[in-house]
């Protein structure tokens, strides 16, 4: 099953774009393979503004965030999750701002005992002044978000829906460009197969991702997203039974012409399902991140 992304974006760097009415994007300068254009950070309201995901530390994109507030209060700077190219910037926003930080409480704020590579973009010193948990409120003069937990590409992500307006700023968890990457052990693919499935019950106009241009179609894409996963685990489940079974021999089986430079953000999604297969009590799988390690059929 392919996908058809939304790769045309319009902006330029550091011009603020609207949005929707008292949304405002600034993109950052940091593309790459799994930033696409850069990191999208996102000023709302008209008065008292939220800063959603402020980006990489970087003086011209926080020039660029100060110019678009043009004098008016940033009280409140916001996270969808604490991965390093959306909490970068944070310190420098602060001493610019005084501005209290929002984000879901993370459980593991160092890396693991083993030192996991994969760990490396997480934010680990970034700690929320307020915890935000599913359901809870953030609200300024003219404007309230209400959280919604989607854990999946990370544990504490959040996606915020704004008040009285159809959008929904979505993060890392739905994008219009690529689908997530979900890297174990940061992320877990039942967790974000759930978080899809709570996106697909809301009936959202517009979706405002981390990277990227905008989704118009919110219900179509996350439904498209879901069936996307659930046919590929089909298909590694297919070739495990029919003995094509190591995370090494999968991947270009699974992910045909894939672009070298996401290779190993595709063997870690593969890691991932297969990880979730185990979960479902459909294979057996001593070691996923063993690219030698055999999976077994149940």
């Amino acid at each position: 099953m392919s996908l058809k992304f939304k790769t045309d974006m319009r902006f330029v760097y550091g011009v603020p774009a609207a949005m929707a009415e008292g949304v405002t994007r600034i993109v950052a300068p940091n593309s790459g393979p799994l930033t696409f254009k850069g990191t999208n950070t996102y000023l709302i309201g008209l008065r008292e503004l939220a800063v959603i995901d402020p980006g990489p530390e970087d003086a011209e994109h926080l020039s660029a965030i100060m110019s678009a507030a043009n004098g008016r209060p940033i009280t409140h700077i916001i996270v969808t999750h604490a991965h390093r190219d959306h909490v970068d910037g944070i310190g420098a926003l602060i001493a610019h701002t005084g501005a209290r930080t929002y984000a879901h409480r993370r459980s593991n704020l160092a890396p693991d005992a083993a030192g996991d590579p994969d760990a490396e973009y997480v934010g680990h010193s970034f700690s929320a002044d307020v915890h935000v948990g599913h359901g809870d409120t953030i609200a300024g003069d003219d404007w309230r978000l209400t959280a919604l937990h989607t854990p999946g590409h990370a544990p504490d992500h959040l996606c915020f829906a704004l008040e009285g307006s159809g959008v929904v700023f979505s993060g890392d968890h739905v994008m219009a460009w690529n689908t997530s990457v979900i890297a174990p052990p940061e992320g877990r693919m039942s967790d974000y197969m759930r978080s899809l499935e709570l996106l697909l019950d809301r009936n959202d106009a517009l979706l405002l991702p981390g990277h990227g241009g905008r989704i118009d179609t919110p219900k179509r894409t996350v439904k498209a997203y879901l069936l996307h996963r659930k046919w590929r685990e089909q298909a590694i489940l297919d070739a495990v039974r029919k003995g094509t079974n190591t995370p090494r021999t999968l991947l270009p089986l699974i992910y045909r012409e894939l672009d070298p430079a996401i290779a190993g953000a595709a063997m870690l999604s593969l890691r991932a399902h297969l990880d979730h297969l185990v979960e479902r009590g459909l294979i057996a799988c001593d070691d996923s991140s063993n690219g030698d390690c055999a999976a077994v059929p149940l």
